[in-house]
């Protein structure tokens, strides 16, 4: 067995770009995602290690001399943080020449050849579902007899071998959070919207939704929804509460756990006889959800233990979601968000300015909208055309941006890239910081908040952080506009 070290390089100064991250920036609060996208195949190799430097504050000077005594090195990627990953490889591959260099990640999935191309340093790239393809070189198997990489020969061509079948048994995937138990230090992990330390991996992959702008569904997972059984969702369940016993939340980060009504409802059920939902259990969870979800499924979730979902708006606007894709209504939307309050479940918001068909019209529609649903917090982001998604297809069809890779500023922050004739990028960036000051800069959502401190030392503590840091946000935000 080859000694794989498996890596997230580093990066910016609080760069949530993680193998986690479906969208890799330097948010408004500091948060992480969990490397689960490195932490399931080194779960798989024997004697692996994983680093994610960013999450750690991890420079090259502190990772160095951990190439001196690997085999193999795994890289993971994306569209933002590809030309740093490259210097990464470059200093690795000067460090030891004789280490073999793989990367991985939406980016070299569906750029193979480009990614190849742009330094003679990596070795091969990995596609689709690659676990048991690094397992496979992780064993020594040839790179020529190698499922699933596109590879450079030893006259330097490019070699893409057949594609790697995609993974029908998830259950016979190993758990992820003993390799974060392991590796990772977990209160270096934070969500704005998760209570903290939190725990998050996936129970299935694939998202049956079509949105233009979502990266994995178009580049790694797909769009047909294959998961673990609820039992062994229940085990790794059990091994987090007694092995890393400090977690407070577990973040089931499936695209769209809710999709399936009966299995979520078997898992919220299964998790109540764990304890989850009952006086004084002193652990929560919380998943990713469309605004479709009917009242009796939420009921059940919120009975057995679910405090939050992550759910992704996107737009107050109809014809924008059609233009999206996104299989939403937006009286549905409405009626679920009530439900929820109603409920007592929490909701973290997430909508997204520029998309195709945005006007300044729509843009204060969206605006009005969140505020009239008010989650209890949300995240702004603008319409990043991915490579691999229908998006990026579209805009650069339609001259709406030039199709390069720039998505983010030198300070790893997120920058406006679509421009329509109608509306250009510099007016869509300026209205995500009024979206956020209007949404939070009210009477009641300011009580909201301040009520929220008064009642938890913990919170107070971590609020005022928050605070501190999305101030700072908004002055990057003004020094690059």
């Amino acid at each position: 067995m080859k000694r794989t070290l498996f890596l997230q390089g580093p990066s910016f100064d609080g760069y949530d770009g993680g193998a986690g991250a479906r969208y890799q920036m330097k948010r408004e609060v500091k948060s992480f995602w969990y490397p689960t996208w490195l932490a399931q195949p080194a779960a798989m190799i024997e004697g692996s290690k994983l680093i994610d430097a960013p999450a750690h504050d991890l420079g090259w000077d502190d990772i160095a001399a951990e190439f001196d005594q690997r085999d193999l090195v795994i890289l993971h990627t994306s569209t933002p943080s590809f030309r740093q990953d490259v210097q990464t490889a470059e200093l690795i591959r000067a460090r030891n020449p004789a280490i073999m260099i793989g990367m991985v990640g939406a980016k070299v999935a569906v750029e193979p050849e480009q990614s190849l191309q742009a330094s003679a340093a990596v070795d091969f790239v990995a596609r689709e579902d690659y676990e048991y393809t690094l397992l496979e070189i992780a064993q020594g198997k040839p790179l020529a007899e190698v499922d699933g990489i596109t590879w450079r020969a030893g006259d330097g061509s490019l070699v893409r071998n057949k594609d790697r079948a995609t993974i029908e048994d998830m259950d016979a995937l190993p758990m992820v959070s003993p390799v974060y138990k392991r590796d990772l230090k977990i209160e270096n992990y934070f969500g704005g919207y998760l209570r903290h330390p939190y725990v998050s991996f996936y129970t299935g992959r694939g998202c049956k939704s079509r949105c233009t702008f979502c990266l994995w569904p178009q580049t790694i997972s797909g769009h047909r929804y294959r998961f673990r059984s609820v039992a062994k969702v229940v085990e790794e369940v059990r091994y987090i509460l007694k092995e890393i016993p400090q977690t407070k939340e577990i973040f089931f980060d499936d695209d769209t756990l809710t999709d399936n009504h009966d299995r979520v409802m078997e898992l919220a059920q299964a998790l109540g006889e764990l304890g989850f939902g009952k006086a004084g259990f002193p652990v929560s969870w919380s998943c990713n959800a469309k605004a479709n979800v009917p009242r009796n499924v939420l009921e059940v979730l919120k009975a057995h233990g679910l405090r939050l979902l992550l759910v992704g708006y996107e737009s107050g606007n109809q014809q924008i979601l059609h233009n999206i894709k996104k299989g939403l209504r937006v009286d549905v939307a409405r009626q679920f968000t009530k439900d929820c309050h109603e409920l007592g479940i929490v909701i973290h918001g997430t909508f997204i300015l520029g998309l195709p068909g945005e006007t300044l019209d729509t843009i204060e529609e969206t605006m009005r909208y969140a505020i009239d649903i008010n989650p209890h917090t949300i995240q702004v982001s603008l319409a990043a055309p991915y490579p691999g998604t229908f998006l990026f297809k579209q805009a650069t069809e339609n001259g709406w941006f030039d199709g390069g890779d720039h998505l983010l500023d030198d300070g790893g922050n997120q920058i406006a890239q679509l421009s329509y004739p109608h509306l250009h990028s510099s007016v869509i960036f300026d209205k995500v910081e009024e979206f956020y000051k209007r949404f939070y800069f009210r009477p009641r959502k300011i009580g909201a908040i301040v009520g929220e401190m008064l009642r938890d030392w913990d919170m107070l503590k971590r609020r005022l952080r928050e605070g501190v840091e999305f101030f700072d946000f908004l002055r990057r935000r003004k020094e690059a506009a």
